[in-house]
Parts: C-alpha cells; structure tokens; sequence
C-alpha cells in the first residue's frame, strides 16, 4: 500500500512542476507589467527568482537510495509528506517540548569577543519573577538587561521572547552528555525558553561574525573527506554537520525578511538556490542527517515510548505521550523505511575505539563554538540543534569501546526535547525542498557537479535575459 502511495506520488510530478513554473512566470510578468515602476529591477529580480525555482525544479531529481542510508529518497519524502511532518509539527507544540533549558550568555572558549550580540534583534528581556513557576527558578540568572540594548543596532526580528506559562515540568535526572561541551547540570545560569514564541528564521546575523562560526567548524573540527576517504566515520560527521548547516539555510530563506521597512516577511527562493539547492551534496547530506536522527529516534524507542512527559498539564501530556508513540510505531514508518541507518557497520576494526574518541573531541568542540555566536537567537537555535545531534549520536553510539555490554540509555529531558525539535526541524527542511523542487527523482547517476553548475550559470544566463526582455517589452506594449 505505501508503495503504490509513493507511485502515484510520482507520477504526476513532471506536470506539475512544469504547469506550476510556467502560471507562476507568467503571474509575474503580469504583475509587473501591470504595476509598473521607474526601477525595471523590479522585474528583473522577480523574473530572476521565478527563473530560479524553474530551474532548480528541472536540474535537481534525486532518487535511489540516500548515500550511506537504507531508505530512498522518494519514500522519505512520501513518509516525511504524510506522516512525520504533521506528526512532529503537532509534537513540538505541546508544553513538554515547547520549553527548552538553556545558557544564552556565556565567554566564548576560542577567541576575544565584544561579549555583546551586534543586533537588538538578537537580545532577550528577562520576564518578571512571578512569570516564572517555583521549579524554572534559579539561584542566579544572567542576561541582558533593557539598559545593554544601546549596544545593538535595532532589529527586532532576532528577539528572543522568554515568556514562559504558569505551569511548567519537573523530574528527569540531570547528567551530561559525552558528546556534547554544555554542563546540563549547571542550573545556576540556565534560562527556559519558550521555543514557540522564538521560530527559527532570518535575524540579520550575517558578515565576518557569522562566517567565523562556520569557518572554524568546517576547517577545524570536520574538514571535507576526499573523493578517496573510506573512513566512514569521518564523512559520517561531515556529512551531519552539512545537512544541519543546510536546514538552518533553508529555514532563514524560508521565513526571511524581504523588506525591513514594511516588516514584509516571505520567501526568499535565490538565497535558498544559492545556499543549498545548486548544491547536489548539500540536498543529500541534508537527507542523510534527517535520516540519521530518525533512526536515533526510532532506536531509542523503548526509552521515548515510557519516558515521563509531564508538563503539570495532563490533557497535553496525555496528547505528547501518544503523539510520540504514533511517532516511534507508526505502520509506515516500519513497513517502508524500518531501518532510516544502520548504525552498527561504524566503529569496527581495532582503531574504532580510537577513532570514536577523536570524533567525540571534535563534536565536543563544535558544540562549544555555540556560545561564540553573535546573535542570541541563533545561538539558542544553534544550541538547541547541536544538542539534538550530540543525543542523536549518544543514542547510536553508547557503548564504551571496550566490547562491553551497552549501558543501559539514560536521556535527560532537555536532550529529549532537543532531538524531537532537531527531527521536526530537518523534517520542515526536507519537506521544502520536496516542495520546491517536486520532481526530485532520476539521480542515478549525474554528471560532474561542476559540470551541472556551468550549465546552470549558461541556462540561467540565457533564460534570465530572454525573460526580462519580455518583460520589458510587455510593460512597453501595456503602456
């Protein structure tokens, strides 16, 4: 039955996309023409990001299995479409995974810093004492207070909101994770946010700051494998970190801010083409990293299916409880995709114990350049996700390295909240990339990257120019 869903989800994917590009081309040449303005840039970038999504919507057709994974991409994107997605997007908006604990003001560990984010945007107000329930209190809290504002540079939209409902969680032990640099049991300068009312999205935090983070992560902690690289374990966090760094991209383009002055917030589809979708191995590696995290969901399932999700409200804890467990049993799930990555082919061989270590150190460094981002409400984001991976591989890889029996997987109750909101995450992503780009199928075996981009660049070329000069030509006919 779910094959013959997949089927008829393909069949009808060539139409549509060619059907959709050529109203949507034609809406905004209308548009333009009808509506017409001294500055014909206008129309050239509207022209130019209708073009784009053409584009990509022929050149991009994924299909076969993920790289390194058990599952195809058209089956994923048919379960991700009808069954994860709605299901984590209901999951995320219950009070247990609504708020999530965490250290938005510390030192970074690697470099000097001007210790304050450069945008207004990006600080938060502390609520008032009495918003906060007995058990969210702690001996001390630190943050910026509404006089440091003057330091920013006045962008609302990185604002993280801390407000927080009068009933709150309590139980679940505190323990760190291996993978990960956070102390989870330092509740002194811990702060709860109310995730719900801080969506991740475009905040202004870009430049030389913003560049450092990922130079650093890249360069430092998981450089690019070679084309020769048989180390699987070695593109496995590459790859991780690439499908990560591709879902934050597309939810900043996806919920961006087109024009400051009228507070007009919508897609921005070229800087989601520049940033992932020309890049074949940023899609995949985005894949991978969904599927990754789904098995490290599915494998700890037992743990997830009787874990204590009490919020103090009971109906909702109630609905989070069976929501998780439609999650983790659900028939199509198990039945087209049982397996989303196999786990137990890493850590083999003597050097395995070895290499875990040197891998774990370089996650371990990864999560620690959180706390040299800029701006607060990446850093939240940042950290929320890092986390979610770190438990990802804490659940997958929990053994000791000595051949010894698993300890039994223990998981506090911020790393449980992390990963589920981590899934809904990369789930959101895939399903735009599915959306935007419908035909994602027949990549068997594709040319050169460099080869595709060069032919990229001449047909976007060649297509921009003869669509804009249409457009121009209707405006001169119209007017």
């Amino acid at each position: 039955m779910v094959e013959v869903e997949i089927a008829d989800q393909k069949r009808g994917g060539k139409k549509r996309w060619r059907w959709a590009a050529f109203a949507a081309v034609i809406a905004v040449l209308l548009a333009a023409a009808l509506n017409p303005s001294p500055n014909r840039r206008l129309c050239s970038s509207r022209i130019r990001a209708v073009f784009i999504y053409a584009l990509v919507q022929e050149s991009r057709r994924y299909t076969g299995i993920v790289e390194d994974c058990c599952c195809e991409y058209e089956t994923v994107d048919s379960l991700n479409g009808a069954v994860l997605n709605p299901l984590l997007q209901e999951l995320v908006t219950t009070p247990f995974f609504r708020y999530f604990k965490v250290k938005l003001w510390c030192d970074c560990p690697f470099w000097p810093d001007d210790g304050m984010c450069r945008l207004r945007d990006c600080s938060v107000c502390e609520c008032p004492e009495n918003e906060f329930p007995e058990s969210f209190k702690a001996p001390s809290k630190r943050g910026l207070l509404s006089d440091d504002l003057v330091c920013q540079e006045g962008k609302p939209q990185a604002t993280v909101d801390r407000t927080l409902d009068t009933k709150a969680f309590t139980g679940w032990i505190e323990i760190d994770n291996p993978w990960t640099h956070e102390d989870e049991t330092d509740n002194g300068e811990m702060t709860y946010v109310n995730l719900q009312l801080n969506p991740e999205r475009y905040t202004g935090y870009t430049g030389p700051s913003a560049r450092r983070i990922w130079d650093a992560i890249y360069s430092e902690n998981c450089p690019k494998y070679s084309s020769g690289e048989i180390c699987q374990e070695k593109k496995v966090l590459y790859k991780l970190i690439s499908g990560l760094h591709s879902s934050i991209s597309i939810h900043i383009a996806v919920d961006y801010l087109l024009d400051e002055s009228a507070n007009l917030w919508g897609q921005n589809l070229e800087l989601m083409h520049n940033r992932v979708l020309k890049h074949p191995d940023r899609v995949r590696n985005l894949y991978f990293t969904f599927l990754f995290v789904l098995r490290a969901v599915t494998k700890a399932a037992d743990y997830l299916e009787h874990a204590e999700y009490d919020s103090g409200n009971h109906a909702e804890d109630l609905k989070a409880q069976s929501l998780m467990r439609q999650l983790l049993y659900n028939p199509k799930l198990q039945a087209a995709c049982p397996l989303p990555f196999d786990d137990a082919k890493l850590w083999q061989g003597q050097s395995g114990p070895e290499l875990k270590q040197q891998i774990q150190k370089q996650f371990r460094n990864i999560s620690a350049l959180m706390d040299c981002v800029g701006c607060e409400k990446c850093r939240l984001w940042g950290k929320l996700q890092v986390l979610g991976l770190g438990t990802a591989l804490k659940i997958l890889f929990s053994v000791d390295g000595q051949n010894h029996q698993d300890p039994p997987l223990q998981l506090q109750r911020n790393e449980v909240i992390a990963l589920v909101n981590l899934l809904n995450r990369l789930s959101e992503s895939v399903k735009v990339v599915n959306e935007l780009v419908p035909s994602i199928e027949g990549l068997v075996s594709e040319p050169p990257v460099q080869d595709i981009s060069a032919w990229q660049r001449i047909w976007e070329s060649v297509g921009l120019w003869y669509i804009t000069t249409l457009c121009s030509i209707v405006q001169i006919v119209i007017l």
